[in-house]
């Protein structure tokens, strides 16, 4: 990628049921819970960073922030030079709040969407702390390079949500073309900065929260079979089904989350290419079953 951003690193997540999260992403997920005491905060490990998620139990129920992660001193200043001569309102971190975030530096600004965005370079790794999932799993996360995942965020204007990410050094564009319940059609862009096939996407139309989906992906089969046999268990809403993307030929489901919103668990996902392509329906699967998170749309042909 020719940009600064390397990739997703972490996020902030709003949340009112702390109790509930703790089990999904822990129990049901797999992630590993990090709880210091502080009371209205905590979070979740991916990997042996000291976190990948911070977990703020304040009543929002929505996305807190985004962090995008740079290699270093010189390239934050590199993005800082860049979003300003293009008219980006930006704002250094302090060093409180770099320490709050355990990161060296950071950026505060906002993407088109109003979508509060974090920049950060040096994350605190805890390598003296191997990562223990939240219950038994063959494999891992895939995280390192290809950064946590990736997210469907809410914008309100497509075109000037792409130009800010393409500045950036992010590539991609439409990879969908597909039938919404009210005839229209949807032509949602996914966009990449690393090997993982998108670290984020947009395009849905309306939103009620900031993000529609959070996805990550499993190194093994097991662990994702394991999380789609919870999910079933436990009653949780799923809004599609298990099915095999086009786009990246990830094998996933989408299920809803305690903040009312949706976790994409993945397995296989191929890597992103600069050569451009777009669909009409999924490879297999995705069939739609609850309604209102945001996917009431035909993945099949």
């Amino acid at each position: 990628m020719s940009g600064p951003i390397i990739e997703l690193g972490y996020m902030g997540l709003s949340v009112s049921n702390a109790d509930a999260w703790k089990n999904f992403a822990g129990k049901i997920m797999g992630l590993e819970i990090s709880d210091e005491g502080e009371g209205d905060r905590f979070y979740l490990r991916m990997d042996e960073w000291h976190h990948r998620f911070v977990v703020h139990v304040d009543g929002q129920d929505d996305l807190a922030y985004m962090g995008w992660r740079v290699a270093g001193r010189q390239e934050l200043d590199q993005a800082a030079r860049l979003l300003e001569a293009n008219g980006v309102e930006v704002t250094f971190g302090s060093p409180e709040e770099a320490a709050e975030r355990r990161v060296l530096g950071l950026l505060k600004l906002q993407d088109p969407g109003g979508n509060p965005t974090e920049i950060f370079y040096g994350p605190q790794v805890d390598a003296h702390r191997p990562f223990h999932p939240g219950r038994p799993m063959h494999g891992r996360f895939v995280t390192g390079a290809q950064g946590m995942g990736h997210s469907i965020l809410r914008q309100s204007d497509d075109d000037a949500a792409y130009a800010f990410y393409e500045m950036l050094g992010f590539r991609g564009d439409v990879e969908y073309h597909l039938p919404l319940p009210n005839g229209m059609t949807a032509k949602p862009i996914f966009m990449h900065c690393n090997e993982r096939d998108h670290s984020v996407a947009f395009g849905m139309g309306p939103m009620p929260k900031r993000i529609n989906h959070f996805m990550f992906e499993y190194t093994d089969l097991r662990d994702f079979g394991r999380t789609h046999d919870l999910i079933r268990k436990e009653g949780t809403d799923v809004a599609l089904a298990l099915g095999m993307h086009s786009n990246d030929r990830a094998l996933t489901f989408y299920c809803a989350n305690p903040s009312g919103w949706l976790w994409e668990p993945s397995w296989n996902g191929r890597p992103s290419s600069d050569v451009q392509e777009y669909y009409v329906s999924d490879i297999l699967g995705h069939d739609n079953e609850a309604e209102g998170y945001g996917m009431d749309l035909r993945l099949k042909s």
